[in-house]
């Protein structure tokens, strides 16, 4: 049986993960993807103590989160796709619909 270290440094290593991403990657996609782990890494946590406290909150808190994350990944999409079909292209430097 895993302790709650081991889930918290799992949790570590998919939050470092999808920070390291974030911040290198250009493509839309791949930082939507980066954005997921990160996520992943907070629903991680909420069930280790969730289950290290004895109670079910946090994997309800989690529930919530993976609703929210499966809305947020929609709309993303839906947004990247409508940037494509404008600009013909999903990296994020040479978009700027926004600027004046």
């Amino acid at each position: 049986m895993a302790d709650l270290y081991s889930y918290l440094l799992v949790a570590i290593i998919i939050f470092t993960i999808g920070s390291y991403g974030i911040i290198t990657q250009r493509s839309g996609i791949k930082i939507l993807m980066c954005i997921e782990l990160l996520l992943n890494a907070a629903n991680i946590n909420l069930v280790a103590f969730s289950s290290f406290n004895g109670s079910a909150t946090g994997q309800v808190f989690a529930l919530f989160s993976i609703a929210i994350a499966a809305a947020e990944a929609a709309i993303g999409f839906a947004i990247l796709i409508a940037l494509f079909r404008i600009r013909d292209t999903i990296n994020l430097d040479n978009i700027n619909i926004l600027r004046w």
